[in-house]
């Protein structure tokens, strides 16, 4: 959708068409059928807008419980946050007079900001800006919001030291992701000349970073999950920065954080043959390098430095894991647990894997179940041995 057209649907001609469309409630895979159809009674280039835009309201449900009265586009919509996590990060911002939403888009991020101070949104794009515009009036932020048209790369027109600043890059180009922090459009080294100017900043990039390009960056890394999905990764800077790496379980918010650096990978301190419980730690406590903080927390040990598994003999409920109770566990043998299986009358199984090569369709059928009895079936190691752990659900 380009610009022109997007003023037109702002038109009240072109609402009347949206609203045509919305009550259609399309989907991607039925959009050729309605819009053959409604343009067959409407102008083409508005027909295709309106309908663009009731799919993907439709689809944004799942991220903003506002999303029947958002305007947007595909691509912004799969990079923006969720309205819970974009919630809870502005939260950071709490004490700051003013803020800046550098990146800002459709607005998902300057909705949540500007209900905590006066913010400032700059993008390049001009139709996101215009859909920021409408998006943030619809919402009744817009005295709250100011929106700027510029490059990122050039100079900030913000007085040094005047604000908080939240960046998200682009981290897709052409509908594919961009791994590395030096592909992000603009780059991540472009902080390095904000840093001095505005020492409170908040980054937004992938969850799966590599965190070696993170090295030479004096921030701390947030990982976020959402009902146990990881969502994002947040670098925060300056006056933002409150640990060395945190892991924030959403909804809650549960957090988890540690100063230094945890145990180095490969250790082999604290670890055991399974107990009784084995937990499998949020993914986002995976990727901020906490798995250890947590066992020191549940009391508990790894099969293996270099699976994120944890056992103890006692549950101690917790959100920053799943936990279910070991029933018992042998070396890795098809034969021998095709054998317990049978045994335990166990014909329908959850087969989890970490560390093992083979795939749970595959093992599910050579094991040719029978039975009433249901059990989770964990391929795992021991010290880099192959086991299989037999477990039911906590």
């Amino acid at each position: 959708m380009d610009h022109t057209t997007f003023q037109h649907l702002l038109s009240p001609a072109g609402q009347e068409i949206l609203l045509t469309a919305v009550a259609l409630s399309p989907k991607e895979s039925d959009f050729l059928i309605h819009f053959q159809s409604l343009s067959r009674r409407y102008p083409p280039d508005l027909t295709r807008a309106a309908l663009e835009t009731a799919i993907l309201r439709r689809e944004a449900a799942v991220k903003f419980p506002y999303a029947d009265q958002l305007y947007l586009t595909r691509q912004a919509m799969e990079q923006a946050s969720s309205h819970e996590v974009s919630s809870y990060r502005a939260e950071r911002f709490r004490s700051f007079s003013y803020l800046a939403d550098l990146g800002c888009s459709i607005g998902g991020d300057t909705f949540s900001l500007a209900k905590i101070a006066p913010t400032l949104g700059i993008d390049i794009d001009p139709v996101r800006l215009s859909m920021a515009s409408a998006n943030l009036h619809s919402f009744g932020l817009s005295e709250n919001a100011q929106l700027v048209r510029l490059d990122l790369t050039c100079p900030l027109p913000i007085r040094s030291g005047s604000a908080a600043l939240f960046f998200d890059p682009a981290r897709r180009a052409n509908h594919h992701r961009l791994f590395s922090v030096q592909q992000y459009q603009p780059p991540l080294s472009t902080i390095r000349d904000w840093l001095p100017h505005y020492p409170a900043l908040g980054v937004k990039i992938s969850p799966g970073v590599d965190l070696s390009e993170l090295i030479g960056y004096d921030a701390e890394v947030e990982f976020i999950s959402l009902h146990g999905e990881l969502k994002e990764a947040v670098l925060w800077f300056g006056g933002l920065k409150t640990a060395f790496r945190r892991a924030t379980i959403l909804p809650g918010a549960f957090q988890l954080s540690a100063n230094l650096p945890d145990h180095s990978p490969g250790s082999t301190s604290h670890l055991s043959d399974p107990k009784s419980i084995l937990y499998e730690p949020d993914p986002a406590v995976m990727r901020a390098g906490l798995v250890t903080t947590l066992a020191e927390i549940l009391d508990a040990s790894q099969f293996d430095p270099d699976i994120a598994y944890l056992t103890s003999e006692t549950l101690s409920p917790t959100p920053f894991a799943r936990a279910w109770k070991i029933e018992d566990w042998f070396p890795f043998q098809l034969k021998r647990l095709r054998t317990y299986l049978r045994q335990h009358h166990i014909g329908q199984v959850t087969v989890k894997k970490r560390g093992s090569p083979l795939e749970p369709d595959f093992l599910i059928h050579q094991l040719r179940l029978t039975g009433d009895q249901e059990r989770v079936v964990v391929l795992t190691q021991l010290k880099h041995e192959p086991i299989i752990l037999i477990c039911i659900r906590v």
